[in-house]
This record gives structure tokens, sequence and C-alpha cells, in this order.
């Protein structure tokens, strides 16, 4: 066998769970169609939890000075985070490029093969393995693997291959986009809504770049990205805003139209699909990049643990069982926002009524809950702490024995799983779980300052979701290990929830 695991793409999602991967121990190969990165961004940011999942791995001081969204919007239609207690504030004007370059770096540290130009053309599944075929540099191969994970875009051909269905809707109208410079304009960050349902969208890129998309509905509903000339860009931006850019230098052209659909799988066998290639939808502020890399940090740890040989039954089913609502979500999301975005005159009173409703803090909660990625909750059980199933702040601060002070995130770095233990009535509970320590990191702290609420004791997996709590989880912390992180080394004795 070549490798553990074949990652077939190499955008933000497959080296993301490339590196996830490698991190949980496994051997990865990422292979990609393309000979060279293309350099375009169709991704400007990611929302909230994007941003949170790369700080815990260490990633995010990597990209270098990027802006913080502090205010958001649905389909165009602006309510104010500084109305919530939480920080929901995605990434903004980051290039796609950007962040693909920094996990590729990344990847070269951790010795992860990025083997480009290799174009996937079958494979064939065993019980014990896949046998991926591609066309590469040097001719045909194939390449022996224990899974596969198809993260190779909206037109997956690993999905196709599989013959996993994505149903959806078909493109009804098609948009251009071109990253130029050599001008000036006016930003229009949001878009700029253009009477009869037609749109234009502005985003300086530094250094006397742009990056326009136009929403015209008399552009071809399936346009041909390969066909795109920089005159038709040129002209329809004029046609819509009366601007001129036919003497700007086009750095980059795409096409594409409004396709959408979601993967009625995200696992079949030993194949897996995430990213666009599970949940293909047009592009919108940069809602399918930022659930591709939760995707990638739901599945990383998963199949690290089953190759590893301590994952319990049926934990790679959670994948598909935690993720597929998500991209459920985000079919609904899109359509509606869409329906703002891009109607015509017509939706002004369903924007004005939403308008309204956001105004309203719990209102807003709920939909910046959704789009920042932080309202997520995973059923981990019965219990009644607030937080269980959701993510922990990876800003929390705690205070170790010899006085220094940590970040929750700062923690997570290894993808392993972590116990905090911080009142000395749990502080036995690290020794309990020494039978799992080589999956799990434990530690005893004090939260600094004082975080609300604040659990005794703390399970946290290591895609940063909290799994057991004390108080509150109505069952003892064995079974949450058992549950998550598989069969101690040697089997411990249960002992209830806090003692």
């Amino acid at each position: 066998m070549n490798s553990d695991v074949v990652v077939v793409g190499a955008g933000p999602v497959g080296l993301m769970l490339a590196g996830e991967l490698r991190l949980g121990g496994v051997e990865v190969t990422v292979l990609d169609r393309l000979a060279a990165p293309t350099g375009e961004s169709r991704a400007l940011g990611f929302n909230r939890r994007a941003a949170e999942s790369l700080d815990q791995r260490g990633l995010l001081p990597r990209l270098g000075d990027f802006m913080w969204g502090r205010m958001g919007h649905f389909g165009g239609v602006r309510f104010d985070l500084d109305l919530l207690d939480e920080d929901h504030s995605g990434v903004l004007g980051l290039s796609q490029a950007r962040t693909e370059k920094m996990l590729g770096d990344w990847l070269a540290e951790l010795g992860v093969p990025v083997r480009r130009g290799h174009q996937v053309t079958g494979f064939h599944e065993t019980l014990d393995g896949v046998t991926v075929a591609f066309d590469g540099p040097e001719g045909r191969g194939e390449e022996r693997t224990g899974y596969l994970v198809g993260c190779d875009g909206p037109q997956s051909t690993v999905r196709e291959l599989a013959g996993i269905r994505a149903p959806g809707w078909e493109s009804t109208r098609g948009m251009y986009t071109a990253e130029i410079t050599g001008v000036k304009l006016r930003p229009r960050p949001i878009g700029e809504r253009l009477p009869g349902g037609n749109m234009v969208l502005c985003t300086p890129q530094g250094e006397g770049r742009y990056r326009i998309v136009i929403h015209d509905k008399s552009l071809p509903a399936h346009p041909d990205p390969g066909a795109l000339t920089f005159e038709q860009v040129a002209g329809a931006w004029q046609r819509l805003t009366g601007e001129s850019v036919h003497h700007a230098q086009p750095l980059w052209l795409w096409a594409c139209g409004n396709a959408a659909g979601l993967a009625e799988e995200y696992r079949r066998g030993r194949v897996f699909l995430a990213g666009d290639a599970a949940h293909p939808i047009p592009p919108l502020a940069a809602w399918g990049l930022s659930a591709g890399l939760l995707d990638a940090v739901n599945l990383g740890w998963k199949l690290a643990a089953t190759i590893n040989g301590w994952a319990p039954d049926g934990l790679l089913d959670t994948y598909h069982a935690e993720r597929h609502p998500i991209g459920r979500q985000l079919m609904s999301n899109v359509q509606a926002a869409s329906m703002l975005y891009l109607g015509d005159a017509e939706m002004d009173p369903v924007r004005e009524l939403i308008g309204e409703l956001v105004s309203h803090k719990d209102a807003a909660g709920h939909l910046a809950g959704m789009l920042s990625g932080l309202g997520i909750r995973y059923d981990m059980g019965p219990g009644d702490h607030p937080h269980l199933g959701k993510r922990i702040p990876p800003n929390h601060r705690l205070t170790l024995p010899n006085g220094t002070h940590t970040r929750i995130a700062d923690l997570l770095h290894t993808a392993r799983g972590l116990l905090i233990t911080t009142t000395p009535e749990t502080h036995h509970l690290n020794e309990h779980a020494q039978n799992w320590t080589d999956r799990i990191n434990t530690i005893t702290a004090t939260w600094h300052p004082h975080q609300h609420p604040t659990p005794d004791a703390t399970l946290i997996r290591p895609d940063g979701y909290i799994a057991w709590t004390t108080p509150q989880t109505h069952h003892h912390l064995t079974h949450a290990l058992n549950h998550w992180f598989g069969t101690a080394r040697t089997p411990a004795t249960a002992q209830p929830a806090g003692r």
C-alpha cells in the first residue's frame, strides 16, 4: 500500500484534510489534476468557525495580516454583529491563493507529498483498500491506499466515479468573475443591486487590484469558462454600471452558473466526499469554502483514528451524520440568500422584513450562528450543559499550575483529544483517563479569567467540540471516552460523572 489515504484535490479543503490526517499519524498523498496552483481566488475569506479551526492548529497567524468583518449580511441584508455577546466576525478580503499557499507550506513541513498533474480516472475498492488509477506526467499509474477522499470540487470526479448522486437545482443564470488591475473602481464589497435582478460586486485586493463579479440575467445559464474573454467581462460591466474597465489588465477570468447540489452520501464504503465535492454551490460569501474546511476538520481525526486502530464502532459514520445536516442547511441558506441577493424589486418587502427582524439581538444571533458556524451543535448524548456538543471558544484562557496562561486553541495544535479538569474534586479524572493518553492529552488548570458557564471538567474532541462535561452531562466520563476515543489500553472502571 502506497499510503493510508489518498486525497484528491489540492484546494484548501484537500490540503487541510491532508494536514489533519498527518497530525493523526497516518500516511497521506494528495493528487491534483492541475500542474500548478491557478492563483485564482474565487473565495475571499471564510467564516468565524473556519478561522477558529485554523487557529486550533496554529495556522491562523501564518496567513499574515487580514481584516475581520464586523458587519454581517444575509443576501445583502446587513445586520450589526456588535449586537451580539460573542464575536461572530469572519475573515474578509483574504485571497484563496494565500490560504492555499499557507496550507501547502504547512504540508511541506509535515512531509505530505502533493503530486500535481495527476488526473484520477478510476478506482477499485476491495475489503481492505482502494486502488486509484490516474493519468500523470509519466503516463498512467495506480496508487494503492486504504481510503479515498474526494475534495475535487463541484464537478467531482471521485463523486461521479463512486456513483453518488448530488441532487439540487440546475443553473438558471450565469455570472462572470475577474481580477483586474490598472483601474480605480468604487468598492461594492457585498454587492450593488441593479434594476431587473442584476448585481455587481467590487472588492479591493490591494495594490490597485480589484475582484469584480457580474450577475447579469442576460448571461448564459451555463457559461463556458474556457471561452470567456475579457471583452465580454468589460462589456457586461459597462452595460450594468456605465463604467469602462476595457483598459484594465485582467489577471484571471472565470465564469460559472448558479447550479447547486448536495451529495446523498458523504461516505460510501472507503470513499468519502468533502468540500464542494459534497456540497457544490455557487460562490456566495465563501460559504462553501468555510463548510469545506469544517468538513476536513471533522473527518480528519476520525479517519486517522480508524487507521490507527482505536476508533470505536461507528465513528466514521458520524462524519455523514454530523456534516450532512450542515450541508442541507447550506443549500437552504444559499437558495434563500440568492433570492434576496438577486431578486428584483418584488423582494423589497421581504428584505425590509428580514432587516427589521435582524435588528433584534435574538434573531441576529440565530442568523449569525448559522453563517459563522458558531451555532453548530453536534449530538454528544444527554446533558444539560449549554455548551455540550458546541465548539469550545478557542480564545478561552486557562491558568496552569505553574502560573502560566494558555489559550484553548494552543492546546489543540496536535489534533488530539483534550481532558481539562479545573477543580480539586475532578483532578482524579486525569488519572482515570491515563489509559487513553495515547490519543488524548490531559491537563489540570483553572479558568482565567472566569468564563461562563465553566464546567468543572471538560472532554474536548480533536475538532474542538465539547464531548462531555461535569456537571450537567448525564453519563460518566468512561462512557464518553469509549464513545469517541475507543476502548482503553487497559479497561477502566466506570465512575459516575464528576466523581
